[in-house]
């Protein structure tokens, strides 16, 4: 085995391990426990964080936030990663305090220098786009890992009723529309309510678990609304051309608009407590959508258009 791929392969080695003596390192790789130390402290000085203990149980260690060993990706493989990246740009907030453009920028240096223009070129034509938000969300890495441990946390929540204490498990975390969203287990009622992270005002993570028997793919994959209402809308051609643009709309086309007819129509259901939010969502698409049902979304929208026009015929 050539020197090279001796010490990559004992960058991969101490990055699996967290406690190891030079003893370990030896037998593992065939050679004297001098070689061993002397692999160690080259390896050591490219960056890899190895420390020694002293005493009885001494050896080396290495610290939590170890670098990766190098990794080779063809030219699809780094055009992928790359974008990647960029598409998280849109989010002020990230878990494990994730560096986009440090990572990007180390990323596109390693890459050679033919693709390098090509990459330039495609961030003027390619982009995942999310609306930028300037709400945070700062507490995504501790809700992570309290998802990850099953771990109830204490934390004050800012709904439209006002802030309140809530005692929760987190199912996970995930972002949708430029905003962070959390499925959690609310330990007092027993049921799974999907909270936004950003209105979570203060947190604390107890020591005590707490056994949720469902995976964040599976609820996303299954989630029902609490108290559904059923949504009716018939749309125009222009209103199925904006609706299409929000998946929970999921409008469907019925043929090309004549006359009076609609050319798209909404049957779907939403939570009760997004009458508000849906009203002034089709408040705001004027003529081009129609709500036939529920009489609550009606009533605010016609609410709305009564408050509009006293506020105008003032002018």
């Amino acid at each position: 085995m050539s020197k090279t791929k001796l010490l990559f392969d004992l960058i991969m080695y101490v990055n699996s391990k967290r406690h190891f003596t030079a003893q370990d390192v030896a037998h593992e790789f065939g050679v004297s426990v001098r070689t061993a130390h002397r692999y160690l402290m080259e390896i050591s000085e490219l960056g890899v964080p190895v420390y020694t203990e002293q005493g009885r149980n001494g050896g080396y260690r290495t610290l939590n936030n170890r670098m990766l060993p190098p990794v080779s990706f063809d030219e699809n493989e780094a055009l992928a990663i790359f974008f990647a990246f960029r598409s998280l740009r849109h989010y002020d907030s990230l878990p494990f305090d994730a560096d986009i453009d440090s990572a990007s920028r180390k990323l596109f240096a390693l890459l050679p220098a033919d693709v390098k223009p090509k990459i330039n070129r495609l961030e003027h034509v390619l982009s995942f786009w999310n609306p930028k938000r300037s709400v945070k969300a700062p507490y995504l890495k501790e809700l992570i890992e309290a998802a990850v441990e099953r771990r109830i946390v204490c934390m004050t929540y800012r709904s439209k009723s006002g802030a309140r204490t809530r005692n929760a498990v987190p199912i996970g975390v995930y972002a949708n529309d430029g905003l962070w969203y959390m499925p959690a287990c609310d330990v007092d009622k027993g049921n799974v309510r999907l909270f936004r992270v950003d209105r979570i005002q203060s947190l604390q993570i107890s020591d005590e678990t707490y056994e949720v028997h469902t995976g964040l793919m599976e609820w996303l994959e299954n989630y029902t609304v609490s108290s559904p209402v059923r949504l009716v809308v018939e749309l125009t051609e222009e209103g199925m051309r904006q609706c299409q643009s929000y998946p929970w709309c999921d409008p469907v086309p019925l043929g090309e608009g004549i006359g009076n007819r609609a050319a798209g129509k909404i049957d779907t259901v939403i939570d009760r407590g997004d009458v508000g939010y849906t009203a002034a969502f089709f408040a705001g698409l004027g003529k081009e959508a129609r709500v036939l049902e529920p009489q609550e979304v009606i009533d605010l929208i016609r609410t709305h258009a009564e408050t509009l026009l006293h506020q105008y015929s003032q002018v």
